[in-house]
């Protein structure tokens, strides 16, 4: 028996498939898990010195230049970004990403002891450094009936011409 003889002997039902056929392809297409520019988690360290008293100028020139000289010199780091305000210092750190993360740690706490000496010595507390982690789904907060509800003005006429029995959350009021 011939195969293409029965979809030659019903042409409706072979139309029929190859639309079914049609719209799974656009549909396995829809949900397809591809991006572009994929989320790539770099290991990133940041480094807090507070200094009271001081002003965003001398952070800068008494704090945050001899720890960004000691930082330069890592092996691995990409990129290195600094803020100096009225009494703190951040410095922020990206590694690459053959760099274990547990590594530019320990890369960070020998350039910060290295640099001690170059820092005031009235300096309160030693710079304190922490992992940068991008929050998961998890940590974010959920939404609540006292978390407050702005909706577009199309979907609120829609929440309000919608019949009362069809509405899911009455806490919110629509």
């Amino acid at each position: 028996m011939n195969l293409s003889r029965i979809f030659i002997l019903r042409p409706i039902a072979t139309s029929l498939l190859m639309v079914a056929l049609f719209l799974s392809g656009l549909l396995g297409y829809r949900y397809l898990p591809v991006a572009a520019l994929p989320q790539i988690d770099y290991p990133t360290i940041q480094v807090q010195t507070l200094y009271p008293g001081g002003s965003p100028d001398v952070m800068a020139s008494v704090i945050t230049a001899p720890l960004e000289r000691q930082f330069g010199i890592m092996p691995g780091l990409v990129q290195m970004s600094s803020l100096s305000s009225a009494g703190a210092s951040v410095v922020t750190l990206q590694f690459d990403l053959a760099i274990a993360l547990d590594v530019a740690e320990q890369e960070v706490q020998a350039a910060i002891n290295a640099a001690n000496n170059l820092l005031p010595s009235d300096l309160p507390s030693p710079p304190v450094y922490n992992k940068v982690t991008r929050p998961t789904p998890r940590s974010l907060p959920l939404p609540s009936p006292a978390m407050p509800c702005r909706l577009p003005g199309w979907k609120t006429w829609l929440i309000r011409a919608w019949p009362k029995k069809f509405r899911r959350c009455p806490a919110w009021g629509w």
